[in-house]
C-alpha cells in the first residue's frame, strides 16, 4: 500500500483477504477461467471435440500419405537454347488442381484453430477449383459443404462440386462472394474457410512437403537444379508467398514471376505497393474471365514482398497459350495454366537477351476437362468477343524466339 493515499490504504487493509484475492482472480485470470486453478468452464475444452479434432487431422494426414507427389513436366523450348523449362503438374491431385494443396492446409489450419466441430457447415468462397477440393475434404470429415461461386463457374467445376458431396450457391456478381460466404456463415453457424484471407498462412512455408520442398526436391537432378525463376499466378496469393517465402528461406537464388490476368487488380496494385503507394481499395467491376486466377479487388493473402516481378497477361494470349500447351503435351489444360507460360515464355526471352543459362519452373494449375464448354468451345470466344488469332500466332512464334505482345511487365 506504500504511496497510496490514507483512504486508498484504509480500504485495502480493512478489506476481507478472500475479497481481494477473488477480485484478483477476477481482474488477471484468462477468460472463462474464474479459480487460481485455472479450471476450465464446462465446454471449454470438451474432450469429444478434442478427440473429434484429432481424429479428423489424423484423416487427412493419412490421405496425404496415400497420395503420390505431382509430376515435373519438361517442356522443350527450341528458340532458347541451354534454358530449360519444367512444368509442375498439379492436375494430378485427387481432386484435379493446385487448389487440393490449398484446401488440405485450410481445413488443417481450422481444425488446429478450433473453428471446425463435428456436424459444422464449411462455406468457401470460390471460382470452383477450391470449392471442389473443399467439398473432398469436407466429405472426408463427414461435414457438410457449400461453395459460393460466381454465375461464370463451368458446370463442369459445378458437377464436380456436387459429385463431392457439396452444394452450390450462385452468386451473380463475382465479387460479392465473400460477402455471401459470410452471410451463410453467420445464418448457418458454419465455418467460413476465407481462402482469401487465410491462403498465406495456412499453408506451412518451410517445409512439410509444400509445392515449394517438391519441387526444389525434384529438381534435385537436372542439368540446371535450382530454378532460375518460377512462374505462378494469383487467385489468394498463397502459392505466391510459399514460393517466394521458401525460396528465402533456403537461400536459394531463385526469383518468382507472378502472372495476372486481364481482369485483375493484383498487378496494379503490385506496381502500386512497389512504387510506395499500395492501394488496398482498388477494385473493378468485372470479375476474371481465366478461371481461378486474378481478383476484383486486393486481397490479403496477396503478399507483394514475396514477389519479385509480375507481368500483365491479355486473356487472349493466355488462352492461345493454354492451345499452346496443350498441343506440347498432347491433352488439355486450363487456362491459368496458358498463363504461366506465358509468363516463362517472357523470362525465358530476358533469360536469352542476357546470356543466362539455367531453368525455369512454371505452374501447371489444372486439366483442361472443366473447361470444354468455355476455353475449348469457339462459340464461347464469340459471345466473349475474344480474337485468339493474332495471340496464337505470337505463342507459336515465340518458341522460335519471337516477341510476345500486349504484355506489361513490372
Amino acid at each position: 500500500t506504500e504511496g497510496l493515499t490514507d483512504e486508498l490504504k484504509q480500504r485495502i487493509e480493512g478489506a476481507d483477504v478472500a475479497q481481494v484475492a477473488a477480485a484478483v482472480r477476477r481482474m488477471f485470470a484468462p477468460e472463462g477461467l474464474t479459480s487460481l486453478q485455472c479450471e476450465p468452464t464446462a465446454g471449454a475444452d470438451d474432450a469429444s471435440v478434442r478427440e473429434w479434432i484429432a481424429a479428423a487431422v489424423g484423416r487427412i494426414e493419412a490421405d496425404l500419405n496415400r497420395s503420390a507427389d505431382t509430376h515435373l513436366i519438361a517442356l522443350p523450348l527450341p528458340g532458347y537454347p541451354g534454358i530449360d523449362l519444367y512444368f509442375k503438374d498439379e492436375s494430378s491431385h485427387p481432386t484435379g488442381s493446385l487448389k487440393h494443396r490449398l484446401a488440405r492446409s485450410l481445413f488443417l489450419y481450422a481444425l488446429v484453430n478450433g473453428r471446425l466441430h463435428p456436424g459444422c457447415t464449411v462455406i468457401e468462397a470460390s471460382s470452383g477449383s477450391t470449392a471442389v477440393s473443399e467439398a473432398y475434404f469436407a466429405r472426408l470429415l463427414g461435414l457438410p459443404f457449400i461453395g459460393v461461386i460466381p454465375a461464370t463457374t463451368s458446370p463442369e467445376k459445378i458437377a464436380a462440386i456436387e459429385f463431392q458431396g457439396g452444394r452450390c450457391h450462385v452468386v451473380r456478381n463475382a465479387s460479392e462472394i465473400n460477402a455471401e460466404a459470410e452471410r451463410l456463415a453467420r445464418e448457418t453457424g458454419g465455418c467460413f474457410m476465407d481462402q482469401f484471407t487465410y491462403a498465406e498462412r495456412a499453408t506451412d512455408w518451410r517445409a512439410n512437403d509444400n509445392i515449394a520442398e517438391s519441387i526444389f526436391r525434384q529438381m534435385a537432378h537436372e542439368p540446371h537444379p535450382v530454378p532460375d525463376w518460377i512462374v505462378c499466378s494469383a487467385g489468394t496469393g498463397g502459392t505466391s508467398a510459399t514460393l517466394g517465402r521458401y525460396a528465402r528461406y533456403r537461400r536459394y537464388p531463385t526469383r518468382i514471376l507472378c502472372a495476372d490476368p486481364g481482369h485483375s487488380v493484383f498487378y496494379d496494385f503490385y506496381r502500386g505497393a512497389r512504387a510506395g503507394c499500395p492501394d488496398v481499395a482498388l477494385r473493378i467491376a468485372q470479375g476474371s474471365r481465366i478461371e481461378g486466377i486474378g481478383r476484383p479487388q486486393v486481397e490479403p493473402s496477396f503478399v507483394v514482398g514475396c514477389i519479385d516481378a509480375m507481368a500483365k497477361v491479355p486473356d487472349a494470349l493466355s488462352l492461345a497459350a493454354m492451345v499452346r500447351v496443350s498441343a506440347m503435351l498432347g491433352r488439355r489444360v486450363g487456362g491459368s495454366t496458358g498463363t504461366n507460360f506465358v509468363g516463362a515464355l517472357f523470362v525465358a526471352e530476358w533469360m536469352k537477351r542476357e546470356s543466362r543459362r539455367g531453368s525455369i519452373l512454371a505452374l501447371l494449375c489444372d486439366g483442361g476437362e472443366r473447361y470444354a464448354h468455355s476455353y475449348y468451345n469457339p462459340h464461347w470466344y464469340t459471345a466473349n468477343a475474344i480474337d485468339r488469332h493474332q495471340a496464337d500466332v505470337a505463342v507459336v512464334s515465340a518458341d522460335a524466339r519471337g516477341p510476345l505482345p500486349g504484355l506489361v511487365t513490372t
